[in-house]
């Protein structure tokens, strides 16, 4: 299913499909199906009806908008969403009707629906995440020993490596990808509780009804009914929070990297992605631009699913109902952001050039401590410091070097060499262990498949 216009800019293809109304109304049907078969596995109701009600459970065959118009009315989808299946199995087998939702509540569908709806995001969050870091693993082997910039608070700094910066994000995503399908696995739980959580109307069948439905829908069966207790989706959404924001980061130090003032990266171009209606000569940081948007939403979601925890007893007023458009937008924003960030990871080119222009560009200034390194060792910290100060003066420097206005002053020739100073502004002498913590930060993120419960 193609996402809806006005969500084009945040979500995937695959995850409007999850979160369409289609899906949603096949996730509820499978749990009144999984429920009527437990049931009568357990002689609860009889065979008759729970095939009868599995027959009925044919997504197309229902009326979404109608449900939509009677949910608003009636508070929960599970209502109308009964009452149609109910009519649906009589038309067959009027005795079986009353069978239908046997023992359950309206919010057993709506939370197992929700359940299983992350179920079916959770792997394409996950081959996604994987191709990103496959994309960032190639960035880090290509580039280890690729020397740039480094920059603190946006102004030129001690050399870095493309390879330690590119391994810096793998870190992040490679940490956002565990922490969030633990996340997950943990959430993957049924709903079922019944009124008020106990499950009285199954009597002594109801531990037993549940295992076996949560076993049918490849679900884990929690410890008691959770309707007001929402810690294991609040760790999927914080968890979704910190991996947006981490691939923010990515994203904001990939656009900066692809202004025309510094010209060093590039994402990908190609027909219709990052142009202009206006410059034809733009190329625009469009995987980037996405990811931005997203790290920009998903905070403030964050903060409202948290605040929508605090639920009343054993069903809240307002709380829960307000989760589902909550954790939809959480969840197709973060995988936007991870489809975005993948492609512009595998596509990104890497101006080499650029980035000796620009060390250039600092004429030493960067190397400034390297320098009072060297001097402190004759000259002492403080009298080394005093001369740097005076000598990265842009006044005095001009059209020098740092290391052409040391080499006239002869208390610095008296106390470093000649072969020192040459090599004072080489760039690839001062990284110091970029590449062992690049390689640390890749062997911290294998790309290995989680395991599912």
């Amino acid at each position: 299913m193609p996402a809806r216009l006005i969500e084009s800019l945040s979500t995937t293809e695959p995850l409007a499909e999850v979160f369409s109304d289609d899906s949603v109304l096949r996730a509820m049907l499978d749990f009144e199906v999984a429920l009527a078969r437990a049931e009568a596995n357990l002689k609860i109701i009889p065979a008759s009806a729970s095939q009868a009600i599995a027959r009925a459970a044919d997504s197309a065959a229902f009326d979404i908008a109608a449900i939509a118009r009677e949910t608003l009315r009636a508070g929960t989808p599970g209502i109308p969403l009964i009452k149609a299946l109910r009519n649906r199995v009589a038309q067959e087998d009027s005795g079986a009707a009353d069978f239908v939702h046997w023992g359950a509540t309206s919010q057993d569908i709506a939370d197992t629906a929700l359940v299983l709806l992350l179920k079916k995001a959770a792997p394409i969050l996950d081959a996604d995440l994987a191709q990103l870091q496959n994309g960032l693993q190639a960035l880090v082997a290509k580039h280890k020993d690729t020397v740039m910039l480094g920059r603190t608070l946006l102004q030129p700094a001690t050399p870095v490596t493309l390879g330690l910066k590119a391994a810096g994000w793998l870190g992040a995503v490679g940490r956002g990808r565990a922490r969030l399908n633990h996340a997950f696995s943990e959430a993957l739980v049924l709903q079922l509780g019944g009124a008020s959580g106990t499950l009285a109307a199954l009597g002594k069948h109801g531990i037993k009804v549940g295992e076996t439905v949560a076993r049918q829908l490849s679900l884990s069966y929690p410890e008691a009914p959770w309707h007001t207790h929402r810690d294991r989706l609040a760790n999927v959404v914080c968890a979704c929070g910190i991996l947006t924001g981490s691939l923010g980061k990515m994203a904001r130090d990939i656009s900066l990297l692809m202004q025309a003032e510094v010209g060093e990266v590039a994402e990908p171009g190609g027909s219709g992605r990052g142009g202009s209606s206006t410059m034809p000569q733009k190329r625009n940081p469009i995987g980037s631009t996405i990811a931005l948007a997203a790290a920009n939403r998903v905070p403030a979601l964050t903060a409202a699913y948290l605040a929508q925890m605090i639920q009343e007893h054993e069903r809240a007023v307002g709380g829960w109902q307000a989760e589902w458009t909550t954790i939809s937008e959480v969840i197709q924003s973060t995988g936007v952001a991870i489809a975005s960030m993948a492609e512009a990871a595998e596509g990104l080119t890497v101006n080499e050039k650029r980035m000796r222009a620009n060390l250039k560009s600092t004429r030493g200034t960067i190397f400034a401590e390297k320098a009072a390194l060297l001097l402190s060792q004759k000259l002492g910290r403080e009298r080394a410091h005093q001369l740097l100060e005076q000598t990265t003066d842009p006044e005095r420097l001009r059209d020098r070097t740092l290391s052409e206005v040391l080499s006239q002053m002869p208390e610095v020739r008296d106390c470093v060499s000649k072969e020192a100073l040459r090599k004072l502004e080489d760039a690839g002498d001062y990284v110091g262990m970029a590449r062992q913590f690049a390689d640390r930060l890749v062997r911290s993120s294998p790309n290995q498949p989680p395991r599912r419960k």
